[in-house]
């Protein structure tokens, strides 16, 4: 008997919710607060891969982990730019 509405979900095979917030973090930081994003994106990707090891997710932990890294040293390109050119200002029109 064939059962309907059953899902690849329900037998196990979840793919590690720290992998996935990793991974977020890691995409998102290369566009907006990558210092804060990016450590974050380090911290989820680690421990995922510590709980899931290589299966349910280990390759998204370690794209987080890479993205974390790249967010961090954006962060470092963009300060070394900003203190080169005279610091952060701001113009309001007027």
């Amino acid at each position: 008997m064939a059962s309907y509405g059953s899902s690849s979900a329900a037998s196990g095979s979840r793919t590690n919710g720290m992998a996935i917030a990793s991974l977020v973090c890691g995409i998102v930081g290369l566009f907006l607060l990558n210092i804060v994003l990016g450590p974050l994106a380090i911290i989820f990707g680690a421990v995922a891969r510590r709980q899931a090891g290589a299966r349910n997710g280990g390759g998204m932990a370690k794209a987080g982990i890479v993205l974390g890294i790249i967010d961090v040293v954006l962060w470092f390109v963009l300060l070394a730019i900003a203190t080169s050119n005279g610091g952060f200002s701001w113009y309001v029109g007027g």
